[in-house]
């Protein structure tokens, strides 16, 4: 059985201050699409739920896993991090074996 994602406080807290900012606030994202440099790439975008999605609930926050794509995001981790290159979305993913240096690129 496939282990569902999780989501960080982190996470959670920059989607809130996103949404504060937005006139209608909306989910989190999260999908995997083939492409990319490894062969699969994530597309991390603001979105309303779906039908068939997993929604995943923390500070009044909704993160959104689509059926597709949730085999491939099984047990992993969404996390909010602030680096000097940037501050961004990120997902520490332990089904896949190899990823490129962008982090939205990564081979199962």
């Amino acid at each position: 059985m496939n282990v569902p994602p999780k989501v960080t406080d982190r996470a959670f807290a920059r989607l809130a201050e996103i949404n504060d900012a937005a006139e209608a606030p909306q989910a989190l994202r999260v999908a995997v699409e083939g492409g990319g440099c490894s062969g699969f790439q994530y597309e991390i975008k603001l979105d309303a739920p779906g039908e068939d999605d997993l929604v995943l609930e923390g500070q009044g926050q909704k993160v959104v896993v689509d059926s597709v794509s949730l085999p491939f995001l099984a047990d992993a981790v969404i996390d909010f991090t602030e680096e000097l290159i940037g501050a961004r979305f990120t997902i520490e993913n332990p089904n896949a074996t190899s990823s490129c240096g962008c982090g939205t690129s990564f081979s199962m």
